[in-house]
């Protein structure tokens, strides 16, 4: 009796733990009731009783990963093209994920292969080369929607690499080239042609300095000779007048003056080296002593003048 009971305790504490399901972190469990599903298990323990209840699937609810193979693709263009993805997915309803899809990782890789070649299939190889944003948001919309039926939500879709053949990579390398060298000779046009504008401008204000110049001296010039004219006639007055009054020596000046000006021209002249003229110097004398004289009579003047002042001043008057 007691092995009997012995026997049937050992059997309810297997039954227990056979009964009981630990669920891991980031996983639900599906329990199916004689083959039919029921509910879903959250992580923890859960207690089912064995024989009537049973795991289904264990899906995963954590953010995946599914790789996209290598595969070629004919553009619109008729160019081939070799390209590659990931999928980025989550599953937010286990029971959906479970039993609405045969292979969940197999529909989701061929959905995305056939709306990839769909998508790239309608754009030029330019377009595909250059706008993979626009694919990668085209192929998350619509795989995304045909896989909600499925209870898993399509994060993101990523195009990995684009290859083209070898032959167009070339004809690219070649046009990319062409498009450079044109720029820059389209550059280098530009800044000559800045340059001679720069080059003109400076040029024109040069021209316009140097015309300003030429006036300010002109008139500065023409000035100079005034005061040169107005004080050549004021001498030419005052000698007048004192050969006017009876002195000869105001005469012997101004042919003096003139005298010297003609031999100074005479030495300044750049063509001549050596100058042979007949120069009577008893003339040049005499007309110098004339100079003094005059020189003299005018010193006396003053003399004359400042002495009869003097005199009418007075003893007491302040000097």
């Amino acid at each position: 009796m007691e092995m009997i009971v012995m026997i049937v305790v050992a059997f309810i504490i297997l039954y227990l733990f056979a009964s009981v399901k630990m669920v891991r972190q980031g996983y639900q469990y599906t329990i199916e009731h004689f083959g039919r599903f029921t509910k879903v298990a959250a992580p923890g323990l859960n207690f089912y009783p064995a024989f009537f209840y049973r795991v289904g699937r264990k899906v995963n609810m954590m953010e995946q990963v599914l790789d996209i193979p290598g595969q070629e693709i004919i553009t619109r263009d008729n160019a081939m093209v070799q390209t590659d993805g990931v999928v980025f997915f989550q599953v937010l309803d286990a029971a959906k994920a479970a039993y609405e899809v045969s292979d969940l990782y197999l529909a989701i890789m061929q959905l995305t292969t056939t709306n990839l070649r769909t998508v790239m299939g309608s754009m030029d190889l330019d377009e595909t080369l250059s706008k993979r944003d626009e694919i990668n948001s085209r192929l998350l919309v619509v795989v995304d929607q045909a896989t909600e039926s499925w209870g898993v939500k399509i994060t993101r879709v990523e195009i990995k690499d684009i290859r083209p053949p070898a032959d167009i990579v070339n004809a690219m390398g070649r046009q990319m080239k062409a498009e450079r060298e044109k720029r820059a000779n389209i550059l280098e046009a530009e800044g000559s042609r800045a340059s001679a504008i720069l080059k003109a401008e400076g040029q024109k204000q040069s021209q316009i300095l140097e015309a300003e110049g030429r006036r300010e001296a002109a008139f500065r010039d023409a000035e100079a000779r005034e005061r040169e004219a107005e004080a050549e006639a004021k001498a030419t007055q005052v000698v007048s007048q004192a050969i006017a009054g009876g002195n000869a020596q105001a005469i012997n000046y101004f042919i003096a003056q003139k005298y010297v000006e003609a031999i100074s021209q005479f030495a300044t002249s750049p063509n001549a080296k050596t100058i042979l003229f007949p120069v009577e110097a008893t003339q040049l004398m005499g007309t110098l002593g004339g100079i003094g004289e005059l020189a003299k009579e005018v010193l006396g003047r003053d003399r004359e003048a400042a002495a009869e002042l003097e005199a009418r001043r007075g003893p007491f008057e302040d000097r």
